[in-house]
């Protein structure tokens, strides 16, 4: 062929096995007869014969296992970031600092406001101010615009389901009359589950509201596990405090 290797021109109609018109025929260079060769099998070659092309699949191949390995380490590494995050917080959360920022209202956002127990899915963690992405990779935060922990009114903690220590992994068991204890800087105060945990929009600010008279804790997380197309929410009443 004019131009280039007769191996390497285009297959003719000529080329093709008349019975699998996705394979090409062509000459075996160890016996002049044909042997059947398909579409993928002329693409190896090819790529075998281009030191440029090798190099670019060796490249893409290298930056798939990359990729991989980063997606399967990124919750592990969240946890492990997170528990150090914990470490810290349960020691700020024990100074009296602290305490005369609590009940000066000086709470600034990403500071230690309490710690959450809910024995029934074996949940123990500080929760700091604020739920700002970078608040909540310590785990949990409370919705600034609500009610302080034991106190009258909405009190309101978002956490993590899938990442970052996932504090709020297995709320979505909690059960009417299960309980959950508040450990504040001034005291605790343990809260009831009052209703079966329920789904709304992730945009749905009114269960941040205030819903009548007495206290109540409002816990929500992302639903399903791994997704935010919609939130998961457990709601709970004060039934005891030590809190003046």
């Amino acid at each position: 062929m004019e131009g280039g290797r007769a191996e390497d021109r285009l297959p003719t109609m000529a080329d093709r096995d008349p019975l699998y018109p996705d394979r090409v025929l062509r000459r075996d260079p160890r016996g002049g007869g044909r042997r059947a060769r398909t579409t993928a099998g002329m693409l190896a070659d090819a790529i075998r014969s281009r030191p440029g092309a090798r190099r670019l699949v060796g490249a893409l191949s290298a930056l798939l296992m990359l990729g991989s390995v980063a997606l399967f380490s990124y919750p592990f590494l969240t946890d492990v970031y997170a528990r150090r995050q914990q470490g810290r917080l349960a020691e700020e959360l024990r100074q009296p600092e602290t305490r005369e920022a609590y009940v000066a209202r000086r709470i600034e956002v990403g500071d230690a406001i309490t710690r959450i127990r809910i024995p029934r899915i074996g949940v123990s963690t500080v929760v700091v101010e604020g739920t700002t992405a970078t608040a909540l990779r310590a785990g949990a935060g409370h919705y600034a615009s609500t009610a302080l922990p034991c106190e009258e009114g909405n009190v309101a903690i978002a956490g993590h389901r899938t990442t970052y220590a996932a504090p709020f992994g297995a709320i979505d068991e909690l059960a009417v009359g299960d309980q959950i204890v508040v450990e504040t800087p001034v005291g605790r105060c343990t809260y009831e589950v009052r209703a079966e945990p329920w789904i709304t929009h992730p945009n749905d600010a009114t269960v941040l509201r205030d819903v009548g008279r007495g206290s109540v804790l409002t816990l929500t997380t992302c639903n399903p596990p791994g997704s935010s197309t919609e939130r998961l929410i457990v709601r709970a009443r004060l039934v005891s405090s030590d809190v003046g």
